[in-house]
């Protein structure tokens, strides 16, 4: 009987020293597998909690901070209500999806859409709304103006790029929609107060 529970015994600990092994295998195999470093603490990001139009006003309703692995954050991802409650939203959103620099109007997306220029995004009210839904961000337009004589048409800024789109005013006798155009920095004032005083629309190039 004594031999048998020496025997007995070393069978345990053999298998306890097999267990013992396989774990420390399977622990490295996982290491290697992620890598170094790829254990890392979440980060704070802005995610729309609901489908978002394009040009609309985000609120902080619409919106959520959540924690993600950095590594899975874009650049530019916002990381604070504040940073966009009230602004609007240059493209459609989806629930979930996490909102960056490029996606809300702003001087960061007048630049990304104008490369080759210093820009600065201008809100133009259309003088026919049904124009608008013609555009797309990112389009080409000339932004024209009828002159002293309705013949006589003045190019206020050539080669604009659209950015967004504002919804229709919901009011009825709304007036024209709302459409944020990226032009250089130095004809950016006066396209502005040309159209506090002038019917404006757009030619597509």
């Amino acid at each position: 009987m004594a031999e048998l529970g020496r025997g007995l015994g070393w069978r345990r600990t053999v298998l306890a020293r097999r267990v013992v092994a396989g774990l420390l295998v399977l622990t490295a195999l996982v290491l290697a597998v992620r890598g170094p470093g790829a254990v890392s603490s979440a980060a704070p990001v802005v995610v729309a909690v609901r489908e978002l139009a394009p040009g609309s006003t985000v609120h902080a309703a619409d919106v959520q901070v959540r924690a993600w692995p950095p590594e899975l954050i874009p650049a530019g991802a916002l990381t604070t209500l504040a940073e966009v409650d009230g602004r609007v939203l240059a493209g459609a959103a989806n629930t979930g999806e996490p909102l960056t620099t490029v996606r809300l109007a702003g001087p960061e997306l007048a630049k990304r859409a104008s490369p080759g220029f210093d820009a600065a995004g201008v809100p133009i009210r259309l003088a026919d709304a049904d124009v608008a839904a013609l555009l797309a961000p990112g389009r080409l337009v000339d932004v024209v103006t009828a002159g002293a004589r309705s013949d006589q048409p003045t190019v206020l800024v050539s080669a604009a790029v659209v950015l967004t789109v504002l919804p229709a005013e919901a009011k009825p006798g709304g007036r024209g929609r709302l459409v944020l155009v990226a032009v250089p920095r130095a004809v950016a004032p006066k396209l502005a107060a040309a159209t506090l005083s002038q019917e404006v629309t757009i030619t597509l190039r």
